[in-house]
């Protein structure tokens, strides 16, 4: 093992993990804001704070003023279960899984809702036939799903004239693709994906559509304090203006502010979306150079631009664990082992907080850990 060479160059930032993911280029937490910190987040500063981050979102996702956006607990899990749990029941729901993370929304309506969903799958690295979805239905699906590797191409499938409701579940989509708004009744997402923000609180965007649903709909279930949107038949706008349900962690909201800032000092949308893309573009090279590398998402349509991933050729999970292992140990590159649930291989983020120059620079360290790997 010691006759294999070790590359001269390391990326100089080695975080490729799929979340939490890379902190913006630059970032310091001496670079935070920390006036609202140890301060009430319904004191004058913490409202303000927590405004000024949804209208900064609002102002780099480009979201039209018909959709509201929230702060919610739960990271983006909570923020897909509290439109499921609040929404769901009032007609029939379709829900598509091509990855882990759809199948969890599958089993919560299933075994949690007790509803009885049309479930329309694909395996690991493909997508369903989206011609073939019944929009009389409500919709939950991934826009990019992390832990395959693939999204969907557009919004272009979804019609503008649908009865259902359209969920997305959109944690490693928004900030790197420009999203049809007027298609999507309710997205969700985490700080913690493409902007490299922290955990634990997530986003809820609500179009005009979903927010008739949670105004002239009750769901025949109990719901907990933290998933309530409605006060009095009428939504609960304070949510939407910074009053948080529960209590957040203002050090979260400065550090996502602090990224959406450093965003707009790119361009906004069209800057972060040009970073990923060109992140992708120079690990597709890296994939193309190497006959036992490849992409587990065939079809480059519907290939992520952000959680990108990567069969090896002849691994198992021991083997993509050693590989892990060794780029970790060298500080090369961190957490780049496929997920737990996914065929065995590599997953590399190629989202807007990575550098171009990192990526690059990982492609004779995938050399070394398989040439290393196989010879052990």
């Amino acid at each position: 093992m010691t006759d294999i060479m070790i590359p001269a160059r390391k990326p100089a930032r080695p975080h490729f993990s799929s979340g939490p993911c890379a902190k913006p280029p630059g970032y310091s937490p001496e670079k935070l804001f920390t006036e609202s910190l140890g301060r009430s987040h319904r004191a004058k500063i913490g409202k303000t704070r927590l405004a000024y981050c949804i209208d900064l979102m609002r102002e780099v996702l480009r979201l039209p003023d018909t959709h509201r956006i929230g702060i919610v607990p739960g990271s983006d899990t909570g923020a897909f279960e509290m439109a499921m749990w609040t929404m769901l029941g009032a007609r029939g729901v379709t829900a598509l899984a091509w990855e882990s993370f759809g199948e969890g929304w599958v089993t919560d309506a299933v075994k949690q809702l007790q509803l009885e969903p049309t479930v329309v799958r694909a395996d690991y690295g493909q997508l369903p036939d989206l011609d073939k979805i019944d929009w009389s239905d409500d919709v939950l699906f991934t826009w990019n799903g992390t832990t395959s590797g693939v999204r969907v191409p557009d919004a272009n499938w979804i019609p503008a004239d649908r009865e259902g409701l359209a969920f997305a579940d959109a944690t490693s989509a928004v900030f790197a693709y420009d999203i049809d708004w007027t298609k999507i009744d309710v997205a969700t997402f985490s700080w913690q994906k493409v902007l490299g923000g922290e955990g634990g609180h997530g986003v809820l965007i609500l179009g005009p559509r979903a927010v008739e649903r949670l105004e002239n709909y009750t769901p025949s279930w109990p719901l907990p304090k933290v998933f309530r949107l409605v006060s009095k038949g009428k939504l609960a706008e304070g949510v939407f203006k910074g009053e948080t349900i529960n209590t957040p962690s203002m050090l979260a909201v400065e550090d996502a502010i602090f990224a959406l800032e450093w965003a707009k000092g790119l361009g906004g949308l069209e800057g972060l979306m040009a970073r990923s893309n060109a992140n992708a573009h120079a690990l597709d090279k890296i994939v193309a150079e190497r006959d036992w590398l490849g992409h587990l998402a065939v079809d480059s349509g519907t290939r992520s631009k952000t959680s990108v991933c990567l069969t090896v050729e002849g691994a198992d999970a021991d083997f993509i664990k050693k590989f892990a292992a060794l780029l970790e140990k060298e500080g090369a590159a961190y957490d780049v082992a496929g997920y737990r649930d996914a065929p065995a291989g590599l997953r590399i983020w190629c989202g807007a907080t990575v550098d171009t120059a990192d990526i690059e620079a990982l492609g004779p360290w995938l050399d070394w850990a398989y040439a290393t790997v196989k010879a052990g």
